[in-house]
């Protein structure tokens, strides 16, 4: 039985590569395309494949599971990178997959990280795959929607590959030590607890979980009379080092901040929280959450609790002045003060109300009464005439006066919401329209 952690069969190579499965059978994850029954099982079962994109974060098995589906169907395995291949080799491949099917071969063309290649590129694939010269399978990290050009999505389906749990990353675990415990000549002993916890600080990636598992084996050999156990304390010496998974400017990266913001919305504390801390423990920039903070307290609590905005860009401030980790306690206070407020987007949808009317209608002139009139010439053209200085009237509200342009008479963008501080402010909007209706100095 080959050593796993010290092959001699291809030195130097990475525990995770070195342990790529190589039947179908041996796949772990990805149940819900794989398990009995479902949809990309049934394609291989009756050797019917098609064009498909993965799209997944890194580590779920994009590269093994194309290669698995290649040995399974006896299609030749090829494979492009967008990082280092053009339209020139996009061809060769194409006419070296022709020549393998005159010969009566297949090819799956597995193309990594596709989402890197330009329009021109990807178009450069449409033909050969329209006439059927090779099985395309592109593999991506970022949404296809956004990356990928609709006419090469219109001929490839898209599969969504999930991030394995933390179970079957065990299994991984459970796997890669049944294969082969020694290290020379060392026994390796990963107590359970231990495993969960190196599953857990993997965050659904099994290549990381392999790393993390050789690091620790690494380290537990090299210590001064290392007896093979890996323990909390050499778990520790390496997860100081490690920081979970987070594509800064990719899809986990806005998933996280989106949960972020949408627990604030729903007033989840906890999970605002817990969101937060996620993010900073995946390497995030604490001055852009607080940033984004800052735009929460406009968006989800408004006039419902101004001080919501105060106390965010006091945050925002204590972080740049303090940095980290001093500062990402007063951002966290002000997430979980945001989360627990009362909650309006009065102002965000008036805002979004006002600023499409403007945009979509034509533009009209001040009246006017409520125009400046600096100098001579502008008073003798009627400018300010019958203007009425709300100070001077009762309630310091000039009852009656139009403050909009006369097409736009009765317009309203602001619907104050009846909780916090949104809910006065909408009574006194109630009174001081009751007073214009009432009153006999109505505009004409």
């Amino acid at each position: 039985m080959s050593d796993l952690f010290a092959s001699d069969l291809q030195p130097g190579q990475p525990l995770a590569a070195r342990l790529r499965p190589e039947r179908l059978d041996g796949y772990i994850g990805q149940t819900h395309l794989l398990g009995e029954g479902k949809p990309l099982r049934r394609a291989l079962e009756h050797d019917q494949l098609y064009s498909m994109i993965f799209w997944g974060p890194p580590g779920v098995g994009k590269t093994t599971l194309a290669r698995l589906m290649a040995q399974y169907t006896k299609a030749h395995f090829a494979t492009l990178s967008a990082v280092s291949s053009g339209v020139k080799d996009i061809r060769i491949a194409a006419e070296q997959a022709q020549q393998r099917l005159h010969q009566g071969t297949r090819t799956l063309l597995f193309v990594d990280e596709v989402h890197r290649f330009n329009k021109a590129q990807q178009d450069a694939f449409l033909p050969w795959i329209e006439e059927g010269v090779f099985i395309f399978v592109g593999a991506t990290t970022e949404n296809p929607s956004f990356e990928l050009n609709n006419a090469l999505l219109s001929r490839a389906r898209v599969h969504v590959l999930k991030a394995l749990s933390e179970q079957e990353l065990v299994t991984v675990i459970d796997r890669a030590l049944a294969e082969d415990v020694q290290l020379q000549g060392l026994a390796i002993e990963v107590p359970g607890d231990i495993r969960e916890s190196i599953a857990r600080a993997a965050d659904g990636d099994a290549r990381r979980v392999l790393n993390l598992l050789e690091i620790c084996v690494d380290m537990s050999s090299a210590r001064d009379g290392g007896d093979g156990v890996i323990d909390q304390s050499v778990l520790e010496e390496v997860l100081s080092e490690s920081t979970r998974r987070l594509d800064r400017g990719g899809d986990l990266f806005y998933d996280q901040i989106s949960a972020l913001h949408k627990s604030v919305r729903g007033s989840a504390p906890d999970a605002a929280l817990y969101w937060f801390c996620r993010m900073l423990d995946g390497g995030a920039d604490p001055l852009y959450i607080a940033r984004r903070v800052v735009r929460m307290a406009s968006e989800e609590i408004g006039n419902a609790d101004p001080r919501a905005l105060s106390l965010s860009l006091s945050a925002w401030d204590v972080q740049e002045r303090l940095g980290s980790p001093e500062g990402e306690l007063a951002v966290a206070q002000a997430i979980l003060y945001l989360a627990s407020a009362p909650k309006s987007n009065a102002v965000y949808s008036a805002y979004n109300k006002a600023r499409e009317h403007v945009r979509t209608s034509a533009g009209h002139d001040v009246p006017p009464h409520l125009r400046n009139a600096p100098t001579a010439l502008m008073a003798s053209l009627g400018h300010g005439d019958g203007y009425r200085y709300a100070h001077d009237e009762p309630h310091a509200y000039a009852a009656g006066e139009r403050y909009l342009p006369e097409p736009l008479e009765g317009a309203r963008y602001y619907m104050p919401v009846d909780r916090g501080l949104e809910k006065r402010i909408s009574e006194k909007l109630a009174w001081l329209a009751e007073l214009d209706r009432a009153s006999s100095r109505q505009r004409g």
